[in-house]
């Protein structure tokens, strides 16, 4: 009498550790694992259970999530009908997680793959193995959430003691026994970072300075304007620990006095299109005292405003005495000739011919300064100047224009010689302190 043929059963042993630690251990808990799977299928072997050569494991993954290289492994092999019956030691180290497991049985079923723990026993082909294998997971995932809930209350209890419960530490801070110790080096840059943006209230300006500074993170990275609103919200700096929203007294020494951060914070309340609006309304008219007619009449700033729109002018002074009509060019828009009259400024910037050429008659006024190093230095500006406030571009303009005749045919600008000398010491001054 012959004996029925057994079918061999590809066994496939899935080892997973949460943490690495142990995993450097010539024998871990990988180890473990495996051999006790592999023990398991050689006593299978009469039912013709046979060991695929292939190993799945991870090490130093949790439970919680699919996104695990052996496992995804795994299941590439059984989709191309490589495996017939996966072994794991418990059933936790395949998921923690009871919606995660419903999609992976739905993988086993499709390819009729079979589910074996070792130390628990059961068939998830039958439906009073599939209701032990949900109890048995309902209870692996309830002591999942029971474990992360009992280290947010002990984070929740730390931080409300004022602890440092780690991560990357504050600009100004460094971590020494698992406590924020000042790092006085660094803490002298965030006390100037929030000086400084009190005086000029804004974090782009703010950013363009840190940077001319040449201050970077800890990592080395550049300081951007999110960096520094993050920076200026950090209640660390101020002695205190934040948890969820609520601040607590902190272990670590204050940077910030009470005073400065209040000060910071009243400008940071107030909404970024309000500062930069009061910033222009406190801006004088860029060609004040400078725009002349071709009578010789000055020209005064004035505006008007029309369905809730500013528009501003610059009107003759022989027009507002005697009437429209008194002066060829009565009233000209202050933004078309403010942009002209600094379109001619920027190209004496950007052309060194022009420099050379203007910086020749200045040398007669002012002749300490090198030629090269002048020129140099004021063709620095005009990549800068759309970075400047418009009070600084008004200056300039105050400093480098001595007057502006404009008339029918066009405009004419005429340079303070002297002027255009003091601006290059600015620039050589300022680059050189940024060096």
């Amino acid at each position: 009498m012959t004996k029925p043929v057994v079918r061999k059963l590809r066994c496939a042993v899935y080892t997973r550790k949460s943490s690495e630690e142990g995993l450097e251990q010539e024998f871990n808990s990988l180890h473990a694992q495996r051999e006790a799977c592999e023990a398991y299928i050689a006593s299978q072997r009469s039912e013709g259970w046979v060991l695929v050569r292939d190993q799945y494991d991870d090490g130093g993954i949790s439970g919680g999530t699919l996104e695990r290289p052996g496992l995804k492994q795994l299941m590439e092999d059984i989709e191309d009908g490589l495996v017939d019956v996966v072994v794991v030691y418990k059933i936790d180290r395949l998921s923690r997680s009871l919606a995660d497991f419903a999609k992976l049985v739905e993988v086993f079923d499709r390819n009729g793959v079979t589910f074996v723990s070792v130390t628990q026993q059961f068939n998830t082909t039958t439906s009073m193995g599939r209701l032990t294998l949900n109890i048995l997971l309902s209870f692996a995932q309830f002591e999942r959430e029971v474990t992360a809930e009992r280290i947010r209350d002990k984070v929740a209890a730390s931080r409300k003691k004022g602890m440092w419960m780690g991560g990357v530490p504050p600009f100004g801070y460094r971590v020494e026994n698992r406590k924020l110790l000042v790092d006085d080096e660094s803490a002298t840059h965030v006390r100037w970072i929030f000086a400084r943006f009190i005086e000029i209230g804004s974090c782009t300006v703010l950013a363009r300075e840190v940077a001319k500074r040449g201050i970077r993170t800890p990592r080395g990275n550049q300081i951007d304007k999110k960096y520094l609103y993050r920076l200026l919200n950090n209640r660390a700096y101020i002695g205190e620990a934040v948890h969820k929203g609520e601040s607590y007294p902190g272990e670590q020494d204050a940077i910030i006095d009470r005073e400065s951060w209040d000060k910071v914070h009243a400008i940071l309340t107030e909404s970024p299109r309000k500062r930069a609006a009061r910033t222009r309304a406190d801006t004088p008219a860029l060609l004040k005292g400078l725009l002349f007619g071709p009578d010789g009449a000055a020209f005064s700033p004035t505006h008007t405003r029309k369905g809730g729109r500013l528009y501003r002018y610059y009107v003759s002074q022989t027009v507002l005495k005697h009437g429209a009509g008194s002066c060829p060019v009565g009233r000209v828009p202050a933004g078309e000739i403010e942009a002209t009259v600094i379109d001619q400024l920027r190209a004496v910037f950007r052309q060194p011919e022009i420099v050379a050429g203007t910086w020749k008659a200045a040398r007669a006024q002012d002749g300490e300064i090198a030629e090269a190093d002048g020129c140099n230095a004021l063709q620095q500006l005009d990549p800068l100047w759309e970075e400047l406030f418009p009070a600084e571009q008004a200056r300039i303009v105050a400093l480098l224009v001595e007057r502006v005749d404009i008339d029918i045919d066009g405009l004419n600008v005429r340079l303070r010689m002297n002027g255009l000398t003091e601006l290059a010491r600015e620039m050589m001054t300022d680059f050189g302190a940024a060096a």
